[in-house]
Order: C-alpha cells, then structure tokens, then sequence
C-alpha cells in the first residue's frame, strides 16, 4: 500500500468516499485514475492484452462527389 495515496480520498465538505473495488479482481482501488475507471492498472493492462490492435490507416482512393 502506497504511503503518499491514500485508500480513500476526502470529499471538498471534508467527509470520505466509500472504498470502490476494481470490477475484475474486486481489490481496493486507490488512485483517482483507477477509480474513475473502475480497474486497476494491473487489470487495465491485462485487458488491452485481450483487445484487438486497431487496424492499420490506409488511403482510399475514390472520385470526388459530383455537385461538389
């Protein structure tokens, strides 16, 4: 557990979120960028292991519209 980020991070009025668990391994999650994704980064990134690599960009060549 990281000493500098805390489990829970406080609120502007002063009082404490409830604890949000990462939805793939339900540990705690502590980061606001691992909370506002509801992952972890170890899960992250075994999720974009299983994601497909976007296709490569490519010209099309095609005539122009007529009336354009």
């Amino acid at each position: 557990m990281d000493a500098e980020e805390p489990a829970l991070l406080p609120l502007a009025d002063g009082g404490r979120q409830t604890p949000v668990t990462c939805r793939l391994c339900g540990r705690r999650l502590r980061g606001r960028e691992a909370r506002m994704w509801g992952l972890g980064p170890e899960c992250r990134e075994k999720l974009a292991v299983r994601v497909a690599p976007p296709p490569p960009e490519h010209a099309v060549e095609q005539e122009t519209l007529p009336g354009m």
